[in-house]
């Protein structure tokens, strides 16, 4: 059984994107900080007879998702896809936001998602497969003043996966992400698309591989 990883699970695009790819098969692991609202989640997908799991991860710390990684490898096998979602959704203009808060943004929104790339990408490599995606945003093309540590932790997204795209590829492994340019809200028809694209494009073809999805409701 093919093994799905989901850090920073949540009620939105997290579990409808984990949900996708458990009715295709895959054992899904969720993980996030709060280990009831997890649990929750994943006894969702239990109840849909889905196989789900959970761990607790703090997104921010490199630490504790190097050992996620290493923990759902331990226990379940190597790990073929990877979807990194975590973010702080802070509104605060530049003024407003102090520099301990926007650094603790940034250790989650875009910090997180390099320390899982730099964590699952070897092992991908070296077998020569496995997808890395991640949620992206439209902030990363229109950055809000009102949004300024999760437009630039989106930008950071976007750079990361468009700058390992081509070397990640030529050794079997696809990295990409979907730029959400909406608001998502929880159980929505909205949530399921996006999930699709996700699924798409761990589904495309390898002569037909893309980097970048764009979702606009």
């Amino acid at each position: 059984m093919k093994t799905f990883l989901s850090i920073g699970t949540g009620p939105g695009m997290g579990i409808a994107t984990a949900e996708r790819f458990a009715r295709e098969g895959f054992r899904v692991i969720l993980s996030a900080r709060n280990q009831a609202r997890t649990q929750a989640l994943a006894a969702r997908l239990q109840e849909k007879g889905l196989e789900a799991h959970t761990q607790v991860v703090d997104a921010s710390s490199p630490y504790e998702i190097t050992k996620l990684i290493a923990a759902v490898e331990s226990d379940y096998g190597l790990i073929d896809v990877l979807h990194y979602n975590a973010a702080n959704l802070r509104e605060a203009t530049i003024a407003d936001q102090p520099l301990s808060t926007f650094n603790e943004d940034l250790a989650v929104n875009i910090g997180g998602a390099l320390a899982a790339t730099q964590a699952i990408l070897p092992a991908m490599c070296k077998r020569g497969a496995g997808t890395i995606l991640h949620t992206g945003g439209g902030f990363a093309l229109y950055p809000s003043p009102d949004f300024l540590s999760l437009s630039i932790g989106k930008a950071g997204i976007r750079a990361l996966v468009l700058g390992l795209y081509e070397s990640a590829k030529a050794k079997g492994v696809h990295i990409a992400t979907v730029t959400v340019a909406a608001n998502i809200a929880p159980d929505s028809p909205e949530a399921t698309a996006v999930a699709e694209q996700f699924w798409a494009l761990h589904n495309q073809a390898k002569a037909a591989w893309t980097s970048e999805l764009n979702f606009s409701a």
